[in-house]
Formats: structure tokens, C-alpha cells, sequence
């Protein structure tokens, strides 16, 4: 088989900083996946949000990483011009925080005839939402001229929901795991405790963590709980909880060993759409942690419940896991979970994915060099 070896240019929140960037792990996992096989990505993020000051990676051998200012949008135009005039394929991903709809426009207007165009939806039930919601959001008139739309997740709803706004095509690339970079770590205390979460405070979670996570808490007082993630500072916590601040991707694997229970919490939009699994849930099983998730339609295409995961319908339902699941059964549903994520679902099988949508099958995995 010949290989067509792709230029890729992504526009992106962050690769190299997972600060409050929670696609930061997606994105690593997808672009390392394609340079195995053959295939170049130049990953363009702009410096906004403090996230260059709390990276958590170097740039990485299997990517070119181009930092652009955040605070000038000539330059990010120009950024993009550049990007066209050697790209194969221009992905523009929802939620960069700055420039989302110049870049969107840009993209779209600056390819060569002969390349493609992805947008790259990382949170589609809320983008879909406030499309629908707004007839004159300039996304919507966009939306025909991308050659494919990915999604993150949200299954058969988003993929009707594209469609019907004249997407020519619509797929999900679920998250999934890295094998390499997510595995079973050793306990530290730092992060000891009967049941951990590590969830940013974002308002479209807060109630949802306030259920699941803080009621659990109350219910299960003898328990200790660990929150990691950055907003948490001046929420009042009931005296068995305890705070970590934010979590450097660096000690995801610590973090999640040293739990007996690890805790995933959906946003609201990701939960009612249902099939978005995020990153959190891979992480957790890669580690072989034992996850409980709260409940949300598709989980069990993904693990199985009662067996690879844990799934609460509420915080009272958390708090008998954490009373009723000890550390052996606990060690074996982390165990089934790490077997069928390395099976199912692993990032080289998501980029094989891409790989045939994007019409360039590789004909062999290559050594990634720096």
C-alpha cells in the first residue's frame, strides 16, 4: 500500500499546557497517534490564559508547536495564511478562547484547492446549542464549507444535529488512551484517599460535582475525598474533603493510584447528549484505577458497568461504592477496565480512524523522531 504522508496544521486551545485545558490530553494522544504513522502536524496555539506559564509538556519530537500572540488578531490571520500554504489538511478545534471565529472564517477561506478542512468539535452539545439557539451565529453559514466535522463524542444525537446544519460529513473520535503515558502508578499520601476527583470548577459541571461528589461526601463521612483542579479556592467544603489545587498531567497516574475509588464527573451538555466519555475516564482506566462515573446513555460502549466501572445515578449512589467497595474489588474492576481500554479503545486505533476519513491509509507505523 502507498503511503500519502499528510501536513497537517491544527489550531488549537493548548498541546503543550493542560491548564484549565481539558483537551490538552485528546489532543496529545491524537497527534502522537498520527506521527506513528507517518504523518506531520504542526499544533498552532496561541499564548492566552497564563497556559505557557504552566506548561506541563516540553514540545514534544512528535509534533512542531507554534506559540502566536494572543492579543493580536493580524498576526493570527497571517498565522493561518502561513499554515495554508503548505498544509494538506487545516483542522480548526472548537474552544481556542481567542480568535475562535476569525480562525474558523480563515481556515475555510485560506486553503489551497487540493487540501482539506476539519473542524474539530471538542464540545459539540454545546456548540449545536448555541447554534441552534442563534440564527445569525456566524458558525452556522461555516458549518457546509468544512469537508469534515469531528467530534469528541456525542454519538448519533450530535452526528443528526451536523447534519441537519449542512455538514457534508460528521463523525465521532472518541477520546481514548495512550498506553505509553497513562499506566498504573505507585501511591503517594499526597494524594491518598477513599474516593478523588479532578474536575476544574466550571459552571456547567458545578452542580452536577455538587451531587456526585459533595453530597457523597456528606453522606459518607468516616470517607476521605481528594478534589484536584483549579477554582475550587473559597468553596465551602464539608471537613472530609480535601483540596490539591491544580493537577500537572505529570502526576495523573500518581493521582489516580493513590485512590481507592476514582471519581469522573460529566459537564451538563457532555451528560444530557450522552457517548462523550472524557479524557478523565481513560486516564483512570489506563492507570487501572476503579472508576465510577456518573450516569450518562453510552457508557457501556465503552466499559462495562458493575464489572469495568462503577456508574452512580447519584450522590447517595457514590457514597455506597465508597462504603461497600473494598480495596480487592476494587483493584479488579480497575484491572477489567485497564484490559478493555487497551483492547477497544487506544489512541492508535482512533488515529487509524482519522486516518481513513482523512483518505491517506499509511502503509506501516513509523519511529517517531525528534
Amino acid at each position: 500500500m502507498t503511503t500519502r504522508r499528510l501536513q497537517i496544521a491544527f489550531f488549537g486551545s493548548s498541546l503543550v499546557s493542560a491548564y484549565w485545558n481539558g483537551a490538552a490530553t485528546y489532543y496529545r494522544g491524537i497527534v502522537k497517534a498520527l506521527a506513528a504513522r507517518g504523518h506531520r502536524t504542526t499544533f498552532y496555539e496561541p499564548d492566552a490564559f497564563d497556559r505557557q506559564e504552566h506548561r506541563d509538556i516540553e514540545d514534544p519530537p512528535w509534533c512542531k508547536v507554534v506559540v502566536y500572540p494572543g492579543d493580536d488578531p493580524d498576526v493570527a490571520e497571517r498565522v493561518v495564511a502561513e499554515a495554508a500554504d503548505k498544509a494538506d489538511v487545516l483542522v480548526k478545534a472548537s474552544g481556542v478562547g481567542v480568535y475562535d471565529a476569525l480562525l474558523e472564517s480563515a481556515i475555510v477561506y485560506a486553503k489551497r484547492p487540493s487540501a482539506q478542512t476539519v473542524f474539530w468539535d471538542v464540545d459539540a452539545p454545546a456548540t449545536l446549542d448555541r447554534v441552534r439557539a442563534d440564527p445569525d451565529d456566524p458558525f452556522r453559514a461555516l458549518i457546509p464549507q468544512y469537508d469534515h466535522v469531528l467530534t469528541y463524542g456525542g454519538g448519533d444525537p450530535v452526528v443528526r444535529g451536523y447534519m441537519r446544519l449542512g455538514a457534508r460529513r460528521c463523525t465521532p473520535i472518541y477520546n481514548a488512551l495512550d498506553p505509553e503515558t497513562h499506566r498504573p502508578g505507585s501511591r503517594d499520601p499526597h494524594f491518598a484517599a477513599d474516593l478523588s476527583l479532578l474536575a476544574n470548577r466550571l459552571p456547567d459541571r458545578e452542580a452536577r460535582v455538587e451531587e456526585f461528589f459533595f453530597r457523597a461526601a456528606r453522606e459518607a463521612k468516616e470517607a476521605r475525598f481528594l478534589l484536584g483542579g483549579n477554582g475550587w479556592s473559597g468553596k465551602a467544603l464539608p471537613p472530609n474533603v480535601r483540596t490539591v489545587g491544580h493537577v500537572y498531567t505529570a502526576d495523573h497516574n500518581t493521582f489516580n493510584a493513590s485512590a481507592r475509588l476514582v471519581l469522573n464527573v460529566a459537564r451538563d451538555s457532555m451528560a444530557l447528549c450522552g457517548f462523550s466519555p472524557a479524557t478523565r475516564v481513560f486516564e483512570a482506566a489506563g492507570a487501572g484505577a476503579c472508576l465510577v462515573t456518573d450516569s450518562w446513555q453510552g457508557i457501556e460502549l465503552f466499559l462495562e458497568p458493575g464489572r469495568e466501572v462503577l456508574v452512580a445515578e447519584s450522590g447517595r449512589d457514590v457514597a455506597r461504592f465508597v462504603r461497600e467497595i473494598d480495596e480487592a474489588k476494587a483493584i479488579a474492576i480497575g484491572a477489567a477496565a485497564r484490559k478493555r481500554v487497551l483492547a477497544k479503545h487506544t489512541y492508535a486505533q482512533r488515529a487509524a480512524e482519522v486516518e481513513e476519513l482523512l483518505g491517506a491509509r499509511a502503509s506501516e507505523l513509523v519511529a517517531i523522531q525528534p
